[in-house]
């Protein structure tokens, strides 16, 4: 299990909001690494709302350790995507029963839609590549 914490915690950078980031090339991760849970995220060059957050907790057992895997949108994210599918909706409820369009009723709910399904398909890309990275990261063949 110390093993396992060791190695998350070598490729993880802890974020410090007030200082100026300083960028090691071992690092794949920002985040948190404590004894029996961490929190980490993809270190990236620009910006990306819908990278996943990786929420993890280690669990000892007779021959090694078991990892828990929670993958999700960061806070703000899950925000953003529930405020405009509200405005969306809202929208649309107004367009249909009050103005009669209900054409432009389904645009907006189209709108709303297409915005949770983007964001569907590009977490999913980026969950990918983030369980490779982290996946390879915890690779047993590598010692470091």
């Amino acid at each position: 299990m110390e093993e396992v914490a060791k190695k998350i915690h070598a490729v993880t950078r802890e974020v410090d909001y007030l200082g100026y980031p300083i960028t090691k090339e071992k690092h794949h991760f920002n985040g948190v690494v404590n004894a029996a849970t961490f929190t980490l995220s993809l270190i990236i060059t620009r910006p990306n709302s819908f990278i996943p957050l990786i929420k993890g907790k280690i669990e000892p057992t007779n021959s090694g350790c078991i990892l828990f895997l929670r993958y999700t949108l960061f806070p703000s994210s899950v925000f953003f995507l529930a405020f405009w599918g509200l405005i969306c909706f809202l929208f649309a409820l107004y367009l249909a029963f009050l103005e009669g369009r209900w054409l432009y009723a389904f645009f907006s709910l189209s709108a709303g839609m297409g915005n949770f399904v983007f964001a569907w398909s590009y977490f999913k890309t980026k969950l990918k590549e983030s369980q490779k990275v982290f996946h390879d990261m915890l690779s047993l063949q590598e010692k470091s």
